[in-house]
């Protein structure tokens, strides 16, 4: 189905915006060049008119959040979907057992919330620049833990619209990984809990973000880790250091350098494309393999 098809399709359902060959450069942490439709929908029940649309046509889609751990395709074939749900910033006033929020809500706003009020918990996604809907895809997390440890429940729409609600379980996610959703599958919301409150946890939050802005380039445009530690020997010797062992911090390739700061981190250095970072991981990955034997598994989404 071309895109005067979508573009009639969309424009039948209410809160829901095509924009057509937009740029999404700025879609993406790490500001690849990029271009493709961009489907946003604007409430709940817009996507679950949206949804068995587009499974009805046989239009596949990509979802989007802040793009913190997503390399955009230069171009891409298929639509890029994106919620922007309503979010009443006041529900955040007071301290609450549960929390009942939207995916598209975005974790430095809840961040924010804990250091004011020290929730226990919530210190694990520090520093991370993504969507709360990121996040759970992904099971974001720093060095303070996962955010799998303080997620109660999961909201997910299916490719026919409709509604499911996932008990988090243990089995639910695992290293940076969920085990719930099925394809076509869409993350609405969560319900978050904390652990109680400590005037520590604000403390460890902002220490957090000051010892994560001295050892990462955070003001650099990157998508945060490439590599997962490997499972093998992650206690050890995580995959910066490895990198970092082999000499190639600062390792330029095109437009993709290797940061000077944390070896794990690639920095687009201005105009970097798709093509660009893939080619640098995969010279990254095969030094590796040559000179360790050790194959890292890449962290971050590549499509």
């Amino acid at each position: 189905m071309g895109i005067s098809s979508l573009s009639k399709l969309v424009s039948e359902i209410k809160e829901v915006e095509l924009e057509e060959s937009k740029d999404l450069t700025k879609y993406s942490t790490m500001r690849l060049v990029a271009v493709g439709d961009l489907i946003t929908v604007k409430s709940l029940l817009a996507l679950k008119k949206l949804l068995p649309v587009l499974t009805k046509t046989n239009i596949e889609f990509r979802v989007i959040g802040w793009g913190a751990n997503q390399l955009l395709p230069k171009t891409s074939d298929l639509p890029y979907l994106m919620l922007s749900f309503p979010f009443e910033k006041s529900y955040l006033d007071e301290v609450h057992e549960e929390y009942i929020l939207p995916a598209s809500v975005s974790l430095s706003v809840l961040s924010s919330h804990a250091v004011k009020n020290g929730l226990k918990g919530w210190e694990v996604f520090t520093g991370i620049p993504a969507s709360l809907g990121g996040a759970l895809f992904m099971n974001a997390g720093t060095n303070l833990g996962e955010i799998c440890n303080i997620v109660k429940e999961v909201f997910v729409v299916n490719k026919l619209g409709i509604e499911r609600k996932v008990i988090v379980k243990e089995s639910s996610f695992s290293y940076r990984k969920n085990h719930f959703l099925e394809k076509g599958d869409v993350i609405t919301g969560a319900k978050l809990i904390h652990h109680g409150q400590s005037p520590e946890i604000t403390t460890q939050i902002k220490d957090y973000l000051a010892l994560r802005n001295r050892t990462q380039p955070l003001k650099e445009s990157t998508c945060g880790c490439i590599f997962k530690n490997d499972k093998k020997t992650n206690k050890v010797c995580p995959a910066g250091m490895f990198i970092d062992i082999i000499e190639m911090k600062g390792f330029i390739n095109k437009k993709i350098q290797i940061s000077p700061k944390h070896a794990n981190f690639m920095v687009n250095t201005g105009g970097a494309n798709f093509e660009d970072i893939c080619e640098t991981i995969s010279i990254v990955q095969k030094e590796l393999k040559l000179q360790y034997g050790v194959e890292f598994e890449t962290e971050v989404k590549l499509k």
